[in-house]
């Protein structure tokens, strides 16, 4: 199964998935660990006793020495800013695991603000594959169509919703944790980063749950 969790930037997106991989976790804990298990980081994260893992959609960032080529390092975050193309490729692998085949999905390290390829193994048992990212709906009329397959590979999608100041004050505060000024942080997250959350705000209808944290 493939259940897609969609939200802008700063959602909380990768935290959701994350909880939801402790959750089942802490079902599946065994008899001699008291039931209290340590929780399992987002990407590339697997649950003892259920089979489920955590893809990232953030893996598939283009580099940044691509995104200077193109001339857009400065909207890095924007939907042309991914190999969509690949993104969707590696779905449809993981859609239709072959059998003593194991997939490996490129994870993103923002310490370094980069993809790393090969990182998340995905063996043909997994039963749940949590994918996380801005873009899982955007339809035909958008980007060129690039992501319209994603949602049509999925079998659920959730749209992760918090209210807006909590969201851009998360956004501010992990630019802040990975190097940006005070002020460089914020100009981003309500320049280009709100641009990408208005975009990913208008897929909300499409997707099949819309989840409000308390």
């Amino acid at each position: 199964m493939l259940v897609g969790i969609v939200g802008a930037p700063g959602a909380g997106k990768s935290t959701l998935a994350a909880d939801v991989l402790a959750a089942l976790t802490q079902r599946a804990a065994p008899a001699d660990s008291g039931g209290v298990p340590s929780a399992p980081s987002a990407q590339g994260a697997r649950a003892p006793g259920v089979s489920a893992v955590v893809v990232p959609m953030d893996g598939f960032h283009l580099a940044d020495a691509e995104l200077a080529r193109l001339g857009r390092r400065d909207r890095k975050g924007a939907p042309d800013t991914f190999d969509a193309h690949g993104y969707v490729a590696l779905l449809e692998r993981l859609r239709s695991p072959r059998d003593g085949v194991t997939v490996y999905a490129p994870a993103f390290d923002r310490e370094i603000e980069q993809p790393v390829a090969g990182s998340i193994p995905v063996g043909p048992d997994v039963e749940l594959v949590l994918t996380e990212g801005n873009y899982l709906l955007l339809g035909e009329d958008q980007d060129h169509g690039r992501w319209s397959p994603v949602r049509t590979i999925l079998d659920e999608t959730w749209f992760l919703e918090v209210p807006e100041p909590v969201r851009i004050e998360r956004l501010v505060a992990r630019h802040e944790r990975h190097g940006k000024p005070p002020a460089a942080a914020r100009a981003w997250a309500l320049g280009p980063d709100e641009t990408n959350a208005r975009l990913v705000a208008s897929t909300r209808d499409r997707a099949d749950v819309v989840v409000r944290p308390s």
